[in-house]
């Protein structure tokens, strides 16, 4: 299908593209890599009167550490979070995610803010950034504010951000000695979403788990903490009966929609084993990494 028509923008700065937000209210829809928003646009599911192209920002590009937190621009590519030897060192839970993203095409141009604001709950940063304790940065006519990842989703397609605001950055402390983690994501094929998959991040302190973050996605109408299965696993010394109970309370709060990827029973299975192979190999990991 064809898009309807729209007014396009290309603003060179970030207050630019702020005010063209804010002059056009509802009408105006932020693009980045287009990989979320151009199709939504063909099959008339969105059909935004104005088009705000975030691409000639600079600002928005690019990734730093300052003082042990990693700073990532929104408009930067997946090839980019691949090829980033400061994630690979720092925390290459993220390049890793990346890889299992589409396709080669589609990671040369869609970008982690594109994929983290859209608010799909089949996209793979949402949970990742929450089993990072990431922040978000977002700039709106207000200013600037910080917000947490974790709790940054409201619903499908519906998160904190205000209106005229822009998803600018992503702030994410460095692991530290003695972390761990992993994403485990089954798909049906090469550049399909998931039919499940399990971000987890966590901490050892000798043969003690010190602490654990557990993300779902696309089993829910947002990526999932599993705060339960955390709890069973947090302060203890991980054996598999634990890891079989903190399975089981992972799988207790999917509610994944049904489609051709699978039905709920199987969809919630996979999420529980996707949970199972991310805590062993994020464990296996944080066993190799203490000082």
């Amino acid at each position: 299908m064809i898009p309807g028509s729209f007014e396009y923008h290309r603003p060179a700065t970030l207050d630019d593209a702020v005010s063209l937000l804010t002059e056009y209210g509802d009408e105006a829809r932020v693009l980045a890599g287009g990989h979320s928003l151009l199709p939504m646009m063909k099959l008339r599911f969105a059909e935004p009167a104005h088009l705000v192209d975030l691409n000639d920002i600079d600002t928005l590009k690019g990734i730093t550490e300052e003082q042990g937190v990693l700073h990532i621009g929104a408009m930067t590519t997946e090839n980019e979070l691949i090829a980033s030897s400061l994630l690979r060192e720092k925390c290459p839970l993220i390049p890793e995610a990346a890889e299992l993203i589409a396709d080669p095409q589609v990671r040369n141009r869609g970008t982690i803010g594109g994929d983290i604001a859209h608010g799909d709950p089949s996209n793979d940063h949402p949970a990742v950034m929450m089993a990072l304790d990431a922040d978000l940065v977002l700039r709106g006519p207000a200013g600037e504010r910080v917000v947490p990842a974790d709790g940054f989703y409201l619903g499908t397609d519906y998160t904190l951000l205000e209106p005229g605001e822009i998803l600018i950055g992503i702030r994410v402390p460095v692991p530290p000695s003695g972390s761990g983690a992993s994403y485990q994501k089954l798909k049906r094929k090469t550049g399909d979403y998931a039919t499940a998959a399990s971000a987890v991040c966590l901490q050892m302190e000798g043969d003690i788990c010190r602490k654990i973050n557990i993300a779902l996605t696309n089993v829910g109408p947002t990526a999932l903490k599993a705060d339960e299965a955390m709890k069973v696993l947090a302060g203890q010394n991980i054996n598999d009966s634990l890891v079989g109970e903190a399975v089981r309370k992972a799988m207790a709060i999917c509610d994944p929609a049904v489609d051709l990827r699978g039905d709920v029973e199987y969809r919630t299975h996979m999420a529980g084993e996707m949970t199972r192979r991310a805590i062993n190999l994020a464990l296996e990991r944080a066993r190799g990494n203490r000082s």
